[in-house]
């Protein structure tokens, strides 16, 4: 598609996604329209001498209702014949259809009264009126199911068991409004609406489908795409097949394969799309989080200071930045950070999770861990703060509460590796090696290109009370194929070699450990392993040469290594 072609649907999609309150939706398609960074006179509808259009960016929307809309040029979706049956906004019936130009008060919908939404719905019939009232209703079930959750078990409560009480009747609807369906064309956020509800009462296949049939009718829905995606996660199903071949299916492929760390996927089509979408903040904070899950820490850094350079207040993606300079120790970056994001928002999840990064790296962990518990109390299901809050305390050795905090993060995302590595390391703590063992192999199999996880695997497999020194060989040699970044696994992997007798093999991964340890600095412990091993080897192969330089290194590390040296030295003179 062409991008004034593209900019034609985002336009309509702002009305159409704003005028049904998926307000999430309509500010990723208004994002995306103005990362198109066309010229407003470029959009279809936009005349050259109306005012306000010198220097706009991808300001082409208005407001749904004002009755400025965009042209018909494009691929303008045409108004369903039945949404031309809404009363009049002055209807005492429907404050939530008044048009906003006409009418100052903010409709009960985005009051979030949604009870009072739905009855002020009520009667009327079309898609558009419809949909809202399902929708409010949905919404109002969330509200109370939300409530419930924390009248039973505290603002940090699970609530597992607590489900939204208008589930079964919004199935009912839905399933009465799909048997319409041989008269007229289903309305594709009707679709959207059964789709989310099937899911929620787990029914996984039937809401791909009702999600795809939505998508197929309507793809610049974004909270269709996204719940597609995370229904195919939950019950580990492939993509469907029917999806729209649109430019909106390459965000979704880019966003799976980022969710599934598939990082170099996602990258080559971030790429493509970013030909397109030229200035969208959404694409390069797409591409700064793979460099960041590559621990491209360097790159990654450089692209979130980009984001912030272009748009100061931005929040979304803030706790990731920080994440990346809390590894680096960058303590003052991520001041300036903290700072920054408690001034644009300090209530936000992604804000206190910031402060509690910032907390964490000056030692105050106890109010590191408050700062995550608040991004909780503002958001339940936030998978950064109940990881964070495991890694605060395993810092504070309070490997219980760890534990749970993991656990919680597992049942937000079952497919987020560190959870799984976090557990590992707690119970490895615990001296319980075989539950350690189960839970570095989940995370080692979502992220198999990660050294860190067969490292963790094989220190499990050693461990005195596994023995397993076969399969810490396979492990540690997975980890060395991907690059082991701190070189832990070669000499791991040597010791092993040694212990076994494979001598040849022990000797040249020594040799490969001690060029990465002796670059610029002085022999710590693992180096004088490795030249004490090689020393040794060399005068038992008659290489005396060679051994008495190793001697003659060994010595500069001081200690009991120079004794030690000192005596081999006169062995082989």
């Amino acid at each position: 598609a062409s991008p004034e072609g593209i900019a034609a649907e985002l336009t309509q999609a702002c009305h159409d996604l704003h005028a049904r309150g998926l307000f999430q939706a309509a500010q990723w398609a208004a994002e995306q329209l103005v990362g198109l960074e066309l010229h407003t006179s470029q959009l279809p509808g936009a005349g050259a001498g109306e005012p306000g259009t010198e220097g706009a960016r991808g300001s082409a929307w208005h407001p749904p209702g004002t009755g400025m809309g965009p042209g018909t040029a494009g691929r303008q979706r045409q108004p369903h014949p039945q949404e031309t049956a809404l009363p009049h906004p002055s209807s005492s019936r429907s404050p939530c259809l008044a048009d906003p130009a006409l009418d100052p008060r903010p409709p009960p919908v985005c009051l979030q009264e949604y009870r009072r939404a739905a009855h002020a719905l009520a009667g009327l019939t079309g898609p558009l009126p419809t949909f809202l009232r399902l929708y409010a209703t949905y919404l109002a079930g969330e509200k109370r199911r939300e409530e419930e959750r924390i009248e039973r078990g505290g603002p940090l409560g699970r609530g597992g068991d607590v489900a939204n009480p208008e589930l079964e009747g919004l199935e009912a609807a839905g399933g009465s409004g799909r048997g319409h369906q041989q008269q007229q064309q289903q309305d594709p956020f009707l679709l959207y609406l059964y789709g989310e509800v099937l899911a929620a009462r787990g029914r996984g296949q039937e809401a791909l489908e009702a999600l795809t049939l939505s998508l197929r009718a309507y793809p610049c829905n974004w909270s269709a795409w996204q719940t597609l995606r995370w229904g195919c996660r939950a019950i580990a199903l492939p993509l469907p097949a029917g999806l729209p071949v649109h430019w909106a299916r390459e965000f979704f492929l880019a966003a799976a394969a980022l969710s599934g760390q598939q990082n170099q996927e996602a990258l080559s089509r971030l790429q493509g799309l970013a030909q397109v979408f030229r200035g969208s903040l959404a694409v390069e904070a797409s591409v700064a989080q793979a460099h960041y899950n590559l621990q491209n820490f360097d790159e990654a850094q450089a692209l979130y200071e980009d984001l912030l350079a272009r748009d100061p207040f931005r929040i979304e993606g803030a706790d990731t930045f920080s994440n990346i300079l809390f590894v680096k120790e960058a303590a003052a970056p991520l001041s300036v950070l903290a700072h920054r994001v408690a001034a644009t928002d300090k209530y936000r999840p992604e804000s206190c999770c910031v402060l509690g990064n910032y907390y964490s790296l000056q030692g105050s962990h106890e109010k590191a861990v408050e700062c995550f518990r608040r991004a909780l109390r503002l958001d339940p299901r936030c998978l950064a703060a109940w990881t964070l809050m495991g890694h605060e305390y395993m810092e504070v050795k309070n490997t219980p509460a760890a534990i749970d905090a993991y656990r919680r993060a597992i049942d937000v995302s079952p497919q987020d590796f560190r959870a799984w590595y976090g557990l590992g390391q707690a119970y490895e703590l615990l001296k319980m090696p075989y539950y350690a063992l189960y839970y570095y192999r989940r995370a080692a199999a979502l992220r198999p290109t990660d050294a860190r996880m067969w490292c963790a695997l094989a220190q499990c497999y050693v461990h005195e009370q596994v023995g397993l020194t076969d399969a810490a060989i396979r492990a540690y040699q997975r980890a060395v194929e991907h690059n082991d970044p701190d070189g832990i696994a070669v000499h791991k992997l040597a010791k092993l070699y040694e212990s076994r007798g494979d001598l040849d093999s022990a000797e040249r991964l020594f040799r490969h450990s001690l060029q990465r340890l002796e670059v610029g600095r002085r022999p710590d412990a693992d180096a004088v392993e490795a030249l004490s091993f090689l020393a040794e080897r060399c005068k038992d192969t008659g290489r005396l040469a060679e051994a008495e330089e190793l001697c003659a290194r060994l010595m500069d590390a001081g200690g009991p290594a120079k004794e030690r040296a000192k005596a081999l030295a006169r062995e082989i003179r």
